[in-house]
Order: structure tokens, then sequence, then C-alpha cells
């Protein structure tokens, strides 16, 4: 057995590295793109929820023509979820007695312990809504509203928003 060459003996100190210090840069871009994703991902549940108010209060309108004179009378369930929900504190139809009958809105509480990582906690909510209302063939339009109308809760922060509802 004679000695290896020169060639033969592997990776120098500079080689690794190298490698080790573009493997931390692809990490530092890739974590946090990575927690983006999750929360985006968290969001669904609330979006899922909204997409059945949504539903809900169309059949309504389309079967009666118009909004009833108490959001009760949408069937949707608006009780707390806060035992069985690790993102989302409950959905509310609101004005609940809409008096001029133009619009309505559901709203979601979403704890902010879903994106800022801290414990779940009822006094941590934010608020997104979508506001729906008649168009003159009898369908509805909804737009998205971050926050909440009177300005008392936070925003979801945009990111974390439907990309419908980002721009």
């Amino acid at each position: 057995m004679g000695t290896l060459s020169k060639s033969q003996r592997g990776f120098t100190l500079i080689e690794l590295m190298i490698v080790i210090a573009i493997v931390g840069v692809l990490a530092a871009i890739a974590l946090p793109a990575y927690q983006d994703y999750i929360v985006r991902s968290k969001m669904t549940e609330p979006l899922a929820v909204l997409a059945e108010g949504k539903a809900t209060i169309a059949e309504y309108v389309a079967a009666n023509g118009g909004f009833p004179d108490d959001t009760i009378n949408f069937g949707i369930n608006t009780s707390s979820r806060i035992a069985y929900s690790d993102v989302m504190w409950k959905i509310d139809a609101y004005p609940s007695a809409p008096v001029d009958g133009s619009s309505i809105h559901l709203g979601v509480g979403i704890f902010t312990s879903v994106w800022d990582g801290t414990v779940k906690n009822i006094n941590s909510i934010a608020v997104f809504q979508l506001s729906g209302s008649i168009n003159d063939d009898g369908t509805m339009s909804w737009e998205c509203i971050n926050g909440a109308s009177d300005d008392s809760t936070p925003e979801v922060p945009a990111k974390y928003l439907p990309a419908n509802c980002r721009g």
C-alpha cells in the first residue's frame, strides 16, 4: 500500500466552510418563507368558515329576495370555538338587524398567536371580514375588509390574507 497522492486526500477546510456558508444562506432565506407558508395554511380554517357563511347568506337572499330582519335567521353558527380551534375564536354576522338592508358583514376573530407565536388568548384577537351586498340582479357581491369596522381590534397582517384581499 502506497501513500495517498495529493488529489486523493478529500476536501480542504476552506471548501467545507464554503459549502456550510451556502447552506446557511439558503436556510436563512427558506425558513421565514416556510413560516409564512405555515401561517397561511392555518388561515384556511377561517376562510372555510367565511365561505360557508357566504353560501348560507347568498342562499337566503336568493330564496327570500333580501336580508332578514335578524341575522339569527341566517342559521350561521356564531358560538365560540375557543375550546376546539387554535386559529379562530368565532364568526359573527352583523349588523344583527340590518336597518337599511344594503349590506351584511361576516367577521371572523383570529387569534394573533397564529402568526406571533404567543399563547392563544381571547384578548389577542385580530379581525378579518367580508362585506356582502345585493346586486340589482339579486346576486351578491363580497368585499374584503381587514380589521373591524370601528377599528377596535387589530388587522390580520396583509401577507396572511387571501390573495384576492391583499391588494
